[in-house]
Parts: structure tokens; C-alpha cells; sequence
């Protein structure tokens, strides 16, 4: 995959590949960008930062375009700027000053739209962020990569009267395959917000294929989705979101984030499932 490929792209912030046959499928990877802009000003090792990337999902979805689906990727590191937290989901302990009224910080998550630490008790920065480093942040990065996400759903809804959103995740495991162990959530983990932001047929389905390719997969299990499923899953207008978690042990080494020999096999089977959507999504049309 090269520059040429892409349907559009903003330099450092997003790109989106089209298909040559499109279908109201759109999958997107948010957190898989690995270009860290340079006014980011951390201080804390590259390496642990590192750690927060969903490194290589967008690669393992590569194959999507090719089964009628629209493929969407962040370019920057989630742990500069999270574009699956709202703009206004801020920790003020992290702030130099006030923001303005229509950004109000609220009490943040565990995570937050910028993180303070890498890893508990590792800060990101030896110093508060100013509002208005913040403010760019969500202008340069936040705002696009929602709008290129919108403007896809929405073309592909007026078009066929309905879409299906995928938002592609890895999930860190705490179990050693090396010894035959997987980690408490299983291989896969699909989300859907208890059921509120797509048709329950579309995380059944989602389920069935990955347990019919050998996986272990479990539902709204620890990883119930988050702001995007929550933004585009309205399924009562026919707009279905689904998160899906991937277990990073399956295709890489966690320590160092190099892809091992499981990589290759996983991108195949994925290629598999975007198969059986295309479907599962032309059946509805």
C-alpha cells in the first residue's frame, strides 16, 4: 500500500482508500498511526509510548477495499490525541488554563482525549498542556478524522439507505500463547454498547464467522466501544456500528511490536470475514 492507492488523504492525520465497487461497509482504525507529530513534546521513552498503538490493524484490514468496503486509518498515535474520546473528555489536572465554555472539561475517563501517562506512574509530559496546544490538537486531528468518518457513512447512507460501520481495535493480552494460553478476553471481542448501536444480526454475525474460522470470541466483554460506535451506530435509521477488539498476541510481539509469524495467517482470515460481509451487506440492499 502506497500514497497512490489512497482515495484521499491528509498528510500526518488521516487517509481513506475507496473500493472499486462500494458497498455501504466502512471499516476505520483509529488508533493505529505510528507518525508522531513533532511538536508532541514528550518525555517519557518512545518505547512505552509505543505500547498504546493498535500497531499494524489498519495492515491487518488491508483487504477490505477489495470486498467492497471503504477503508479509514489515522496517521498519528492515539496517545497524542484520541479521536475515540469526545472532544471535550479532558482531564483538567492536565491543563495550564481555562478552556473556552464550549469545551468545558468534564471528569475524564481512565484515558481521556490526551493521556497524562504512558503507563501508571510514567507521565507524558514534565508540564501542563496549554488550551490552546489542546485546541489544535482537536482542530488539526480530532475534527478531520471525524469528518472523513462522517462523510463516508453518510454518503454510502443516502446512496443505499443504510450502512455498516466497523471500528477496528487490538486489545493487549495477558495470556502467553507460547503455553497454550489466551488471554481473558479470548481472540476477539465485539462491541456494541450492550446492543444499542447496530442490529443485533450484524454482532451475530460478526461472531459466527470469527468462531467459524477457529476463534474464540466474546461480546461487550470488557470492550464495549466508545465514542465512534457511539457517534455512528444509530440503528434505528439503519446505521449499524460494531467494535471489534483483536487479541495483539496473535500477530505480534507485545515487548518489542514486531509482527511474528501469526500475522500473515490473521490477515488472511480477516480478509475472510470482510468476504462474508460483503455478503452479509449486499443481501440487505
Amino acid at each position: 500500500m502506497n500514497g497512490s492507492d489512497f482515495a484521499y488523504e491528509i498528510p500526518g492525520v488521516v487517509w481513506r482508500r475507496d473500493p472499486r465497487d462500494a458497498l455501504p461497509l466502512v471499516l476505520d482504525s483509529p488508533h493505529s498511526g505510528s507518525s508522531y507529530p513533532d511538536d508532541f513534546s514528550f518525555c517519557c521513552p518512545l518505547s512505552l509510548l509505543r505500547r498504546a498503538e493498535d500497531a499494524y490493524v489498519d495492515e491487518l484490514f488491508d483487504a477490505a477495499p477489495e470486498h467492497g468496503a471503504t477503508l479509514i486509518a489515522a496517521v498519528f498515535p492515539r496517545s497524542y490525541l484520541d479521536v475515540n474520546r469526545a472532544a471535550d473528555d479532558l482531564d483538567p489536572a492536565l491543563l495550564a488554563g481555562s478552556l473556552p465554555d464550549r469545551l468545558k472539561p468534564r471528569p475524564a475517563t481512565r484515558v481521556g482525549l490526551v493521556r497524562r501517562y504512558a503507563q501508571p506512574g510514567v507521565p507524558i509530559y514534565d508540564r501542563k498542556l496549554q488550551p490552546d496546544e489542546v485546541l489544535a490538537r482537536v482542530e488539526r486531528y480530532h475534527l478531520p478524522y471525524h469528518r472523513t468518518l462522517d462523510e463516508a457513512c453518510d454518503r454510502l447512507h443516502a446512496q443505499f439507505g443504510a450502512v455498516w460501520h466497523i471500528n477496528c481495535h487490538s486489545m493487549p493480552s495477558t495470556g502467553s500463547r507460547a503455553h497454550g494460553r489466551k488471554g481473558e478476553h479470548g481472540d476477539f471481542v465485539l462491541g456494541d454498547r450492550d446492543g444499542t448501536t447496530c442490529a443485533p444480526e450484524f454482532t451475530e454475525f460478526v461472531a459466527r464467522t470469527l468462531r467459524g474460522l477457529g476463534y474464540e470470541v466474546h461480546v461487550n466483554d470488557g470492550y464495549k466501544g466508545v465514542e465512534l460506535v457511539r457517534r455512528q451506530g444509530r440503528p434505528h435509521e439503519q446505521r449499524h456500528s460494531l467494535q471489534i477488539e483483536v487479541d495483539r498476541s496473535l500477530y505480534m510481539d507485545q515487548r518489542t511490536l514486531e509482527k511474528h509469524d501469526g500475522f500473515e495467517p490473521l490477515q488472511a482470515d480477516l480478509a475472510q470475514l470482510a468476504q462474508a460481509l460483503r455478503g452479509f451487506v449486499a443481501a440487505r440492499i
